[in-house]
């Protein structure tokens, strides 16, 4: 079973063709990181624009490097949530018009299932397990007892590690996107130059959640009051210890998880997954197996979309023509069990 998936929640105009759930044979991403960087992040006008320009030609390159046609595809998908509402609506109203006029089945689906599902587009992974889902909008610790069906266990209470980031890189004009630019410097620095606070959250009510926002706060406006003696006040500095707070910071909280659910598997998505730093420590534990998807598979794109759809499809599910998009997902807030399809 052939799949097209089309992904346009942020400022990736995305399109891939997955045959089966696991076989890539297109995975085309155009990004928008030169019309936003003026602005030092997405501005959502300018995002759902681009996309309404971008989605067609995007999604026959996507087949022709399938070397396919629409015949050819048996089903098409979508993401409707969540993200930002106009770029939604692009690709998720594309897709399902697609679908209609040429009558094939049409699956929405939740992206951050999306980024979960996106390292088994490389190696099978048994249910259940750990998931850390770290992206510019989301900082999620849960467990996956399914493609569709993620027990949230903790989440960030303010910002999260994304948001955190690229505020940071944004502040000293460091350049967009932030995580990337923060990853790079803080190779270059010393991450005990500074000792940032660690917020502390209670032990029973937010046992696994985190918060980023205190941290942000200390490295933009009181980075000097957290400075070792003896280290050099450099972006680099500040960079590497701003990084190994943030990590170590979800690390913690993930390692609790792991510790009290006995899950030694632990599966990571999101763009922070492809963060060097969070990739190295958790490397460096040999009591887990730490599964993150390709470097290429992080971001958003369209793969995991398709992939996820498949599934969808196999248990017989289709979703409705009246189906819309929605920007946010409350179960995704701290507190909430439970989300699903």
């Amino acid at each position: 079973m052939k799949v097209l998936g089309i992904e346009s929640s942020c400022d990736e105009t995305a399109c891939a063709i997955v045959e089966d759930g696991r076989t890539i044979l297109s995975n085309v991403v155009a990004t928008q990181i030169p019309f936003h960087k003026i602005y030092k992040g997405v501005v959502p006008e300018i995002a759902s624009r681009k996309h309404a320009e971008w989605i067609l030609p995007v999604v026959r390159q996507a087949l022709k490097e399938a070397n396919l046609t629409l015949d050819d595809v048996d089903a098409i998908a979508a993401t409707d949530k969540p993200g930002l509402m106009g770029s939604l609506l692009v690709g998720f109203t594309f897709g399902k018009t697609l679908a209609w006029a040429t009558e094939k089945p049409f699956i929405a689906v939740n992206h951050m299932l999306g980024h979960l599902y996106a390292a088994q587009l490389q190696e099978h992974v048994e249910y259940p397990f750990l998931g850390l889902l770290v992206s510019g909008g989301h900082t999620i610790i849960c467990k996956v007892n399914g493609f569709d069906d993620l027990e949230i266990l903790g989440s960030t209470v303010d910002d999260s590690v994304g948001e955190a980031f690229d505020k940071v890189a944004k502040f000293y004009g460091l350049g967009y996107p932030g995580g990337v630019i923060i990853d790079n410097l803080a190779k270059q620095g010393d991450p005990k130059a500074a000792r940032f606070p660690v917020p502390k959250l209670d032990e029973k009510e937010h046992r696994y959640d985190v918060s980023f926002s205190g941290l942000k706060t200390a490295v933009i406006h009181q980075c000097d009051l957290f400075w070792q003696p003896g280290y050099q006040h450099s972006k680099e500095n500040m960079c590497a210890s701003f990084q190994e707070t943030a990590i170590k910071t979800l690390i913690e909280k993930l390692l609790r998880a792991v510790d009290d659910t006995g899950l030694k598997t632990v599966v990571c998505g999101g763009g922070v997954a492809a963060n060097s730093r969070l990739r190295s420590i958790l490397a460096e534990r040999t009591d887990i197996n730490c599964i993150f998807p390709p470097l290429k598979l992080c971001g958003d794109n369209g793969a995991m979309i398709a992939g996820v759809a498949y599934h969808f499809l196999q248990r017989g599910d289709r979703t409705n023509w009246n189906a819309v998009t929605c920007a946010r997902i409350p179960q995704f807030k701290r507190g909430l069990a439970q989300v699903r399809h």
